[in-house]
């Protein structure tokens, strides 16, 4: 019988890291306040330089989100009605909602069921069968890079981009090399939930290619390089000075977050195997050198009745995603069907996200790996 205490586990929580770090943060977000430059300015432009050393690439252009980030970069390659986009239906709906509010159509291949990430051999599939996809849009998910070398690999024979949906994936390396920096351009999200997090919307674009990232600039600025003239019809999507300063803040402290979550994923698995609780756990591929886990996902039997019962115990948990995106309403003129993404479909039965936020206390993931093993009997 169990003798672990019973304690609370939310799924996050941002008090405790704003508790680290408001000696820091308080007086940059005063200074804001007191400078009254509020938007680009020279905190982002400070924030955008770190950044950009951060994920090994030359450029880096803050956004209002990591959703229009998405926007964004479609947009710089002039992606719009008539051409299609490669993505995957297993994902947050920025990702095909950003190709289908230019006016494409977003053309799914199913995940690989190791690493939830787009598979390659279906991938290259649909170029063969697709000749109108313009860009291969592949998602990191939840921290773990896609197997971006085939991919690139591919779109270089096509003579398309690829555009990185790194949104929950800020320094995960694919055999050594930073998320953002594989592509032709990556996208990111600071969400307030993400390992690098604002204090509101906020997001970015990493790219090597220096005309690249002008356009990408004056996009985010209704198109324009120099004020009032405007080359390109782009949109409203500029980083406020104030949660670029929060992100400098915080970004030297994300390796240590990132190590302890690390941690925390490790003893995870070793507490499940411990006792012997039949769950799948995210095991990195040789080829995800740094996992960075933005979520830590559990792929489980009677998912929904074991989510129940951790909240009974107090435990937060989520569904990272409830509804593979090619199921959603908004997308069925598309003609897919139920069954024709296998991998997706049960993943969508099966994940569930357990804390794994860096100021988790090992106490913690042993009561939430205790309560799981109680569940299923173990």
């Amino acid at each position: 019988m169990s003798t672990v205490a019973a304690r609370r586990v939310p799924l996050l929580d941002l008090r405790a890291q704003f508790a680290q770090i408001r000696d820091e943060v308080m007086p940059e977000i005063a200074q804001v306040c007191e400078s009254q430059e509020l938007i680009l300015g020279k905190r982002v432009g400070r924030f955008e330089r770190e950044a950009a050393a951060y994920c090994s690439t030359q450029f880096a252009i803050g956004c209002a989100s990591g959703s229009d980030a998405l926007t964004l970069a479609l947009m710089a390659y002039d992606i719009g009605p008539g051409d299609e986009v490669l993505t995957v239906p297993f994902t947050f709906f920025a990702t095909a909602g950003s190709i289908a509010q230019l006016g494409a159509k977003p053309v799914f291949a199913d995940v690989d069921a190791a690493t939830f990430n787009m598979d390659v051999a279906q991938a290259r599939r649909l170029l063969e069968s697709h000749p109108r996809i313009r860009a291969i849009l592949p998602v990191h998910l939840y921290g773990g890079c896609a197997d971006m070398e085939p991919l690139c690999a591919a779109a270089r024979e096509r003579g398309i981009p690829v555009i990185e949906d790194a949104a929950q994936s800020i320094g995960a390396e694919y055999c050594g090399k930073r998320a953002g920096s594989l592509g032709e351009v990556g996208c990111f999200s600071f969400y307030p939930t993400k390992n690098l997090g604002a204090f509101g919307d906020a997001g970015m674009l990493t790219t090597n290619d220096p005309e690249l990232a002008e356009k990408l600039a004056a996009l985010r600025v209704h198109g324009s390089r120099r004020r009032y003239y405007h080359d390109w019809t782009g949109i409203n999507s500029r980083l406020d000075a104030l949660q670029a300063a929060v992100l400098s803040v915080k970004l030297p402290h994300l390796d240590g977050w990132t190590a302890a979550r690390q941690t925390h994923a490790e003893l995870y698995r070793r507490k499940f195997a411990e006792r012997q609780v039949p769950v799948g756990v995210q095991n990195p591929t040789p080829y995800q050198t740094r996992h960075i886990y933005n979520q830590f996902v559990i792929t489980c039997e009677r998912r929904d009745e074991l989510k129940q019962w951790l909240a009974e115990h107090q435990i937060g948990t989520e569904i990272y995603y409830p509804l593979s995106l090619h199921l959603q309403a908004c997308f069925a003129h598309l003609g897919y069907q139920r069954g024709d993404f296998p991998v997706s479909e049960k993943l969508t039965e099966r994940v569930l996200a357990l804390p794994v936020y860096p100021e988790l206390a090992s106490e913690d993931i042993e009561y939430v790996a205790d309560r799981i093993a109680k569940f299923y009997g173990k």
